[in-house]
């Protein structure tokens, strides 16, 4: 389950008062919007699909790839050959990557139903024991269908970039440079991760 509206509110303005920056971000954008997904194969199929693509072309694949499959689910993609799911706009690396995340589900290697007995970092490294599904990836999926409140993707461009501006830094932070900065917002670093890419949203300035 995602963070509620409710709980972005508090988390955000928690933060706020103990970072200016922050207070004054949200001053300028205000709050944003819950993204409410559910848990399950589906959403994370949709997550991998969407990897490093922009919210409207992972759109578009999404709907060919419910076209083509029907009923989203494991058995249902490895019904269909990798030049199939090619067809429905998948590359062939992504089209590969599906079909062992269905395979994983399918043999128990991949259990999400299980996740909520497993802590952050063993939840990540859970996930990502399954080929093509990286840290962003697993990140993605327990802040928002997992309903993990202090999840950090720092791997994420626009949260870099962002950040970056947030904090009037010269040069956008890398990944791990990221940490330091946000460690201060701990437990809350999942809301103010969905509050920088609404921050993102709202500035003209170029990457």
């Amino acid at each position: 389950m995602s963070l509620t509206k409710n709980e972005l509110k508090a988390a955000i303005e928690a933060v706020a008062e103990c970072d200016r920056h922050v207070a004054e971000a949200l001053n300028q954008v205000g709050l944003p919007e819950e993204r409410v997904r559910g848990a399950g194969f589906e959403s994370l199929l949709r997550i991998l699909v969407g990897q490093q693509l922009s919210v409207k072309a992972a759109a578009s694949i999404w709907s060919k790839c419910e076209a083509l499959l029907g009923d989203v689910s494991p058995e249902r993609i490895l019904a269909h050959d990798i030049e199939t799911l090619r067809g429905a706009g998948l590359s062939r690396q992504k089209a590969l990557y599906a079909h062992a995340m269905s395979e994983a589900v399918l043999e128990g290697s991949l259990d999400l139903k299980g996740l909520g007995a497993l802590d952050d970092d063993e939840a990540k490294t859970h996930i990502c024991a399954v080929k093509g599904l990286g840290p962003w990836t697993a990140e993605i999926y327990l802040l928002f269908c997992d309903g993990r409140h202090d999840i950090w993707p720092s791997g994420d461009l626009a949260l870099q970039v962002a950040l970056g501006r947030l904090k009037g830094l010269k040069e956008r932070p890398k990944a791990k440079e990221t940490l330091p900065l946000v460690e201060p917002w701990r437990p809350h670093r999942g809301a103010m991760a969905v509050f920088l890419w609404h921050y993102y949203a709202q500035s003209d300035a170029p990457v």
